[in-house]
């Protein structure tokens, strides 16, 4: 009997040691699925980084390369819009105020109107021309002093000014470089409409002295590249002021099309854009627009615009990857520090996101952060990191509010067109990123049992373009909604956090 209990005692020694060795390396087996795919489009596995845990208990369902840095493209956004709505609070407003100091005497402001800008999200030209309404229905016709445009909230007030091009398109939206007054996003909306024989281009809103000219050629093409033919807009100034945006390129027959641009300096677009709006108002204006600010002693408001709620304004940033707007909360966060040693507002943002995730017991080795949304070649995150986070966003209060925001797998944002053939298909939420050489995921995804799961993968290598490398990640979701993780081996946060 003893030598039988003997026995069996070091039976199940050799037994327990088995179930941990496969608990401890199955979990971090690539899917052959994944592999099999890399391998087709030869990317090496170095390339490819994912972590995979099941939400629950922090069991890790899939592990490679999970605590190297690697380019994050628009996944980062998860990042900035979570530390986000945790500091700011998901009812925060960003506004803009038009104030003065000068006093009314009749219709006539004698002194200087100041725009001032604190972070509003939704600054449209319609936005500014209700403000301005506001002002004239305070009995303001004439305006005898000059427009100051307060754009200091951020430090640097410009970052647009001597800022490297990021691509050869600066022209487009996604370019856009944010300050605290981002009016109308500083955008020209173009619509274009074709038939045979002719194009017809119109921009707005309308800018005081500005004008589109057609110089583009109708071509026998599909509406839907119409892109293709694109060349970049010049801009001409006459000697009495007047600017005139040439639009080029080639552009298809019988085809409607529209599109954003960005092509004016914007002190000049926001003096252009009020003056055409202040003079459609009756109003008289003469002096001239220069950027300054405008301290708070005796000023009056005078007209007052508030953005959307921050959960609503997050939306925008993880559905339809706006940078400029993830760009914008990104420097908000660095204004809840006090400037010191005349730290830029990026960098004291940066140390506001690092302060959180230390709160948050996450290692920030290896993280760098240039602007908060991914179009960036600096900015660097590790899966660890990513899935560390969102678990936190998954307890988070905000919960209910940061899972919204995430696009739904065939349903909407920039997942809207992806694993519709999936059992992931409008179940799982995740944020996607995309630049050259870089395709990314990363959120939220049942399994197979329901149990849900985080993750992130990115693919960094010269061969990553989106139409190869979107489909191995997606073949790692589809895998994750198939699998059952009763198994996995479960970690503390710390461990998964990346030390």
């Amino acid at each position: 009997m003893l030598k039988f209990l003997i026995t069996l005692f070091m039976l199940l020694i050799l037994l327990g040691a088995e179930i941990c060795s496969a608990q401890t390396h199955a979990p971090h087996q690539l899917p052959d699925v994944v592999v099999s795919m890399l391998r087709a489009a030869q990317i090496p596995e170095e390339a490819l980084a994912i972590k995979v845990i099941r939400l629950s208990d922090g069991a890790i369902v899939t592990a490679h390369n999970d605590v190297t840095s690697m380019q994050p493209a628009s996944t980062i956004k998860l990042l900035t819009t979570l530390v986000g709505l945790e500091r700011l609070g998901p009812t925060y407003l960003g506004r803009t105020e038009i104030v003065t100091r000068a006093k009314i005497v009749n219709d006539v402001l004698e002194g200087d109107l100041t725009l001032r800008g604190l972070g509003d999200a939704d600054l449209d030209w319609r936005a500014l021309q209700t403000m301005l309404h506001t002002v004239r229905a305070q009995g303001i016709r004439e305006i005898r002093g000059d427009l100051t445009i307060d754009r200091e909230l951020f430090q640097p007030p410009r970052a647009d000014i001597g800022a490297p091009q990021f691509d050869d398109e600066p022209e487009f939206r996604y370019n856009v470089i944010p300050d605290a007054l981002l009016l109308n996003m500083n955008l020209h909306d173009v619509s274009f409409r074709s038939d045979v024989r002719s194009l017809a281009i119109e921009i707005s809103p309308t800018l005081d002295g500005v004008s589109v000219a057609n110089k583009m050629t109708l071509i026998d093409a599909a509406c839907n590249t119409w892109e293709d033919g694109w060349k970049s807009p010049t801009v001409e100034r006459g000697a009495d002021g007047s600017i005139r945006i040439i639009i080029n390129g080639t552009f298809p027959k019988n085809c409607v099309a529209s599109t954003e641009l960005n092509l004016l300096d914007r002190r000049e677009y926001a003096d252009r854009l009020f003056r055409s709006l202040w003079r459609e108002m009756g109003g008289t204006f003469n002096g001239t627009a220069r950027e300054g600010a405008l301290s708070s002693t005796d000023t009056r408001i005078l007209a007052q615009h508030r953005s959307r709620p921050l959960a609503e304004v997050i939306r925008d940033i993880n559905k339809s990857s706006d940078n400029t707007l993830a760009r914008l909360l990104y420097l908000t966060l660095g204004t809840l520090r006090t400037a010191k040693n005349n730290l830029s507002t990026a960098a004291r943002a940066d140390q506001e996101v690092r302060a959180w995730l230390k709160r948050h017991a996450i290692n920030d080795d290896g993280l760098v952060l240039e602007n908060g949304s991914g179009l960036s070649r600096t900015e660097r995150i590790s899966p660890s990191q990513m899935t560390a986070l969102l678990t936190i966003g998954a307890h988070s209060n905000w919960a209910p509010e940061f899972m919204a925001s995430l696009p739904i797998a065939a349903l909407d944002g920039t997942m809207r067109r992806r694993l519709r053939e999936s059992p992931a298909a409008q179940r799982a939420r995740l944020k996607t990123g995309t630049l050259k050489n870089v395709v990314a995921v990363a959120g939220y995804v049942p399994d197979g049992t329901n149990e849900l799961c985080v993750a992130a993968a990115f693919i960094n290598h010269p061969l990553a373009i989106s139409s190869v490398a979107q489909p191995i990640l997606d073949a790692l979701i589809d895998w994750i909604t198939r699998s059952k993780t009763e198994s996995a081996w479960a970690l503390p946060l710390s461990a998964y956090a990346g030390g």
